[in-house]
């Protein structure tokens, strides 16, 4: 079965190297290898929704884009949800979404170690602090530890973190701060096209999250989800 997915992927790249005339990047190649286990599973309509969440549940959607993941989960389990979009043009989507609900809170900001500003590089889903391109724009990030002290945040059913490369220093935080234990679950999505040390750094964070977390499904830099020990 995986082997032909891999072979569809990679007529599909094929074809599309042919029409386009563009040249296949190694990192795309080794991407579409790495997602098509995801897909044959169809992880983004099952694994990243099912989980044991209610009209009681706190979400923290960090990198939140347009707000299709907090619309999913929001339609699903009716969950008091914190979505949190640095670049404007994305967070007035998703804000637009969610004007009639107010159990979705929508934050013009990231979430990461420090309060800070930044100059993120705009490729649309793939935006990133990390990113080499020039068309750039600043953002404001803030706290993740001081924000769920203002917001007495003692629990997070879900968090879920797909921040392209910004996720290794966001949870090295978490972890130093010992809050890891506040939340229930961390659906990341690591990224090691965008930093050079990014194996080590989740391995240390892997190690780390599994004093006090379980691993439930692990797809490598596609999807993983870590769950608190009962």
């Amino acid at each position: 079965m995986k082997t032909i997915i891999k072979k569809i992927l990679f007529k599909l790249l094929y074809w599309v190297n042919k029409l386009t005339a563009t040249p296949i990047n190694a990192n795309d190649k080794l991407q579409a290898e790495r997602c098509a286990p995801w897909f044959a599973a169809k992880g983004d309509d099952t694994l990243r929704l099912d989980y044991d969440l209610n009209q009681n549940s706190v979400v923290f959607d960090i990198g939140g884009y347009k707000g299709e993941f907090a619309r999913d989960i929001s339609c699903k389990y009716n969950a008091t949800i914190y979505v949190f979009e640095p670049i404007k043009a994305f967070y007035e989507i998703a804000q637009k979404r969610f004007v009639n609900n107010p159990k979705v809170h929508v934050y013009n900001f990231g979430l990461g170690a420090n309060d800070t500003k930044a100059y993120i590089t705009l490729e649309d889903n793939s935006s990133s602090l990390h990113g080499k391109g020039t068309n750039k724009t600043e953002i404001e990030i803030k706290s993740f530890n001081n924000f769920i002290t203002e917001h007495n945040i003692t629990t997070i059913d879900l968090a879920k973190l797909n921040i392209e490369g910004a996720e290794y220093e966001l949870l090295e935080s978490i972890v130093k701060s010992g809050n890891t234990t506040k939340l229930k679950n961390i659906q990341v999505q690591f990224h090691d096209f965008v930093i050079d040390n990014a194996k080590a750094r989740m391995n240390g964070l892997q190690n780390e999250l599994s004093k006090t977390h379980t691993l439930t499904y692990q797809y490598e830099f596609v999807w993983e989800n870590w769950k608190l020990n009962n």
